[in-house]
């Protein structure tokens, strides 16, 4: 039976790192220990979409914001079925829920979800040590729990590199969505197959709003499966962990490309590029927040947008029918690739926001007009 927190107030909590250090706090959510990759997102708002992004499998994210469960949660800022991330790590928890959509705390929603969090610790430090040092793996602990065990199971958790989560969050099946960001269904008038690598319901939202008929697979649907839909367009979604590791994926896009019209974003996106000879490298600490700028190279315009990944695609060595689109403006990585002669085009960053701005939700139509020109 899981320990009890004491009446009145939260069990104790500690986050333990794989170099060693620790920091304490108060729990809250599930009671239990947990595994992952530590990170940080720089969103002010939108914790319950971070929370249930399947492109955090894995990862124990730390807010920056420093109040966080203010508004509470509610069952349309799902992004998936689940919380998908191992752990939360937030500065200050609020009691209350302050929103008039709210049905349940941020605490009580972690709870129903089985998931552990802590509070009380100092998030801008853990941030600036992930900046300064890297990613790390780590393990939360909420309630009773034996640290030597903790410690040797932390000390044989994978890396992130060359591992294939996507295969973990995908759909098991094929399945249709109609359903547009009113919430209501509409009927499209371009057929799409949207490859699920751990795919947000925003992003189906938003490409039945620019009118596509969506067919949703599994992230191991092989090319000659997708042909037999006979879809006018294929998007290939964001997800988690090592594009290079996503073999089969690879092999589909490369199959493809140039045949059927293509959009890529995120996972996505660095699967497209990987499929035509370009090269993944694993970011220090990668980019996860609602206000990242990236500039569109064309037009010289800034946009803001949401990002949430690991990776990132080598500008070095670039294939010659790869032309950056966008390029984002703290580092000078990639974040966006048109495919020269293939009908295709990707995104590192997340057009569909949820959270985020809207800056780029132009994207979408962009697929259309590409299929409409095909």
């Amino acid at each position: 039976m899981p320990a009890q927190a004491p009446e009145g107030g939260f069990m104790h909590a500690t986050l333990l790192l794989a170099d060693g250090r620790e920091f304490s706090g108060e729990g809250f959510g599930a009671t239990g220990v947990s595994f992952g990759e530590l990170v940080f997102n720089t969103s002010m708002t939108g914790y319950q979409e971070v929370l249930t992004d399947p492109s955090y499998c894995r990862q124990m994210v730390t807010m920056t914001a420093p109040e966080i469960g203010n508004y509470g949660c509610n069952s349309s800022d799902d992004e998936s079925a689940k919380v998908q991330l191992a752990g939360l790590i937030v500065r200050n928890l609020s009691p209350v829920a302050s929103s008039f959509s709210a049905t349940e705390t941020l605490d009580a929603y972690l709870k129903r979800h089985g998931t552990v969090a802590i509070e009380g610790l100092d998030t801008r430090e853990i941030a600036r040590s992930i900046r300064d040092g890297g990613h790390v793996m780590c393990a939360l602990a909420h309630g009773d729990y034996d640290r030597a065990e903790v410690l040797a199971q932390l000390a044989e958790q994978p890396s992130m590199s060359g591992a294939d989560l996507a295969c973990q969050v995908t759909t098991k099946a094929r399945y249709t969505w109609n359903e547009g960001s009113d919430a209501n269904t509409h009927a499209g008038s371009f057929k799409v197959v949207a490859v699920d690598f751990g795919i947000k319901r925003n992003i189906l939202r938003l490409l039945v709003d620019a009118g596509c008929d969506l067919t949703v697979v599994p992230a191991s649907t092989s090319a000659e499966e997708i042909r037999s839909l006979a879809p006018q367009g294929v998007f290939l979604s964001n997800g988690p962990g090592d594009p290079a590791a996503v073999t089969y994926a690879l092999a589909m896009a490369r199959d493809l490309m140039g045949e059927i019209p293509m959009f890529g974003i995120c996972l996505g996106h660095q699967i497209m590029a990987l499929a035509q000879g370009a090269q993944s490298f694993k970011m220090k600490f990668g980019h996860r927040g609602a206000n990242h700028p990236v500039r569109h190279e064309s037009t010289g315009r800034i946009e803001i947008t949401s990002q949430n990944h690991g990776f990132a695609v080598h500008k070095e060595n670039l294939p010659a029918a790869l032309e950056v689109t966008h390029s984002h403006l703290n580092d000078g990585t990639i974040s966006g690739l048109h495919y020269i002669g293939l009908k295709a085009f990707s995104v590192q960053y997340h057009p569909e926001s949820a959270p985020g701005p809207h800056d780029s939700r132009y994207l979408f139509e962009q697929f259309v007009a590409l299929m409409s020109e095909s």
